[in-house]
């Protein structure tokens, strides 16, 4: 089987499980998990914020910052591409009563003058109080496009003027990081809350950690305890993020430079109507339907064991990953040359 429908589908190497095996646990309810607290105090440190905390999901975590920053009747402001509108469930009304303006960006990127075209004016009571803007890095439906560094410090600047909050769903920074060659610290200047996520492309079976100040992140433990995210001897996970932060992050490159390789061999082929520029480890294409219907090419893809995931509006996405290996790379290669 070759998966690609995510990088969430990775199991941990055996290296991986013999870091978790070995973890000193406590309970960390009652922060008293040595292995979790050392994750947080390494990250923390990394993006040169003051505190993190971790949890069970990237969308536990960004819940808890909209949470956090909103207050029931407001609106955050973010792309229509945007996983916290997407892909989390409805959580945004669900769990803090806040809604969402939508902004047509590009490839789930929006500018500073867009963002300062939908807040709301403070005084117009008619209307939704704007209290926080939130962006996602790299962009999921986007394509695992990166943000320009200097269109997120127009959005902080337009956050001060305005006393709105800061949030980036970071679930894929790390890819940006290593595709861009950019210092974590960068990040933690900007943004009052990251969260950022081990289960992806660093390969960890589960966790993400919310990052920000002492004061957010204290917070940040009620709002998990409300969601149910306190974990007891949650280390056994935290070992998994310790060891992947430490041996998985210069090997993202061979995920980006396999999914252009993918993208290379798609724009040959005739039945490939669109593809979005590819920087990172994720690929996202339109079939030529007067060549290949969609439901042909899935067919053919499932009887050589290929799996990939529809995006909806006739996307389909590959996204490669640390169990997507060479000889699977190799292979899915040929068998796309001869469809196409």
């Amino acid at each position: 089987m070759i998966n690609l429908i995510s990088d969430t589908v990775t199991k941990p190497t055996s290296e991986m499980m013999e870091a978790m095996l070995q973890a000193r646990v406590g309970d960390d309810v009652f922060k008293e998990d040595p292995t979790v607290n050392a994750l947080e105090e390494k990250l923390a440190s990394m993006f040169g914020v003051q505190a993190a905390l971790f949890f069970p999901s990237g969308t536990m975590a960004n819940q808890t910052a909209i949470k956090l920053h909103t207050q029931p009747g407001e609106q955050l402001i973010c792309d229509k591409y945007a996983h916290i509108y997407n892909y989390e469930g409805g959580g945004v009304s669900f769990n803090s009563s806040v809604s969402c303006k939508l902004i047509d960006g590009d490839r789930g990127m929006m500018t500073a003058e867009q963002v300062e075209a939908a807040i709301n004016p403070p005084d117009f009571y008619h209307s939704p109080l704007s209290s926080l803007v939130a962006i996602e890095n790299t962009t999921n439906k986007g394509g695992g496009a990166c943000w320009n560094l200097t269109a997120l410090q127009q959005i902080r600047e337009l956050c001060d003027d305005h006393q709105l909050a800061y949030h980036l769903d970071g679930a894929r920074l790390w890819n940006a990081l290593v595709a861009k060659d950019q210092e974590p610290k960068t990040y933690g200047k900007l943004f009052d809350t990251i969260s950022v996520c081990l289960s992806k492309g660093l390969g960890c079976p589960v966790g993400s950690v919310l990052l920000g100040s002492k004061e957010h992140i204290e917070k940040a433990i009620r709002i998990r305890k409300v969601f149910g995210g306190g974990m007891r001897q949650a280390g056994y996970l935290a070992a998994a993020g310790m060891y992947a932060l430490d041996h998985h992050m210069d090997r993202l490159k061979d995920d980006h430079q396999r999914a252009k390789d993918i993208a290379d061999v798609l724009k040959q082929a005739a039945f490939v109507k669109k593809i979005e520029p590819v920087e990172t480890n994720i690929l996202i294409f339109e079939i030529e339907e007067k060549v290949l219907q969609e439901a042909e090419f899935i067919k053919i893809l499932e009887q050589h064991q290929i799996r990939i995931i529809s995006m909806g509006e006739g996307k389909w996405r590959m996204v490669t990953h640390l169990d997507y290996t060479k000889e699977q790379h190799q292979q899915l290669l040929s068998i796309l040359k001869q469809i196409g």
